[in-house]
């Protein structure tokens, strides 16, 4: 039954973009991103506040009616206060590497980074792909940032920022 199953999804992932005009599907734009966004809402930080991230005890989820449009695509707050805050200077606030995993860069291959795991150091916003992977990155958080940053610089150049 399960190789049914996979071989029925396997055709529909090369069947649906001919049937919506070829274009390609949504799983796939968030992961060639520079903002890490969510496949189906087309939210940055999966419709997260950034800026709670820094003020709050835990992160916060945005409202539709506080959004700003930064970097190819849609953020949202839950005030107007941290919107205009992250409008002043979004680099502050927004994930670093675009949200993709900082224990992924760091060792030189991008993945999505999970919202819900995260860690700020130095005043800079790290998300993960799982809670093994932060816990790795806290071990040596400086030399972890230096090696993500460097392999940004690289990885980051194969991505659309649309």
């Amino acid at each position: 039954m399960t190789d049914i199953c996979k071989q029925i999804l396997t055709m529909l992932a090369f069947v649906l973009p001919l049937l919506v005009g070829g274009a390609a599907p949504a799983w796939s734009q968030s992961v060639n991103r520079t903002v890490v966004s969510d496949p189906l809402t087309g939210l940055a930080l999966g419709g997260m506040d950034p800026v709670s991230y820094f003020t709050e005890a835990q992160p916060e989820r945005g409202r539709s009616d506080f959004e700003y449009e930064w970097s190819g695509a849609p953020w949202q707050f839950s005030s107007a206060a941290n919107r205009d805050a992250f409008a002043r200077a979004p680099q502050i606030y927004a994930p670093q590497f675009g949200g993709h995993s900082a224990m992924s860069m760091a060792r030189g291959f991008l993945s999505e980074g999970d919202p819900a795991i995260y860690a700020v150091f130095k005043q800079r916003l790290y998300l993960f792909y799982s809670a093994g992977s932060r816990e790795a990155f806290l071990l040596a958080p400086d030399a972890a940032a230096r090696e993500a940053e460097r392999h940004w610089a690289v990885l980051s150049k194969t991505l659309s920022s649309r």
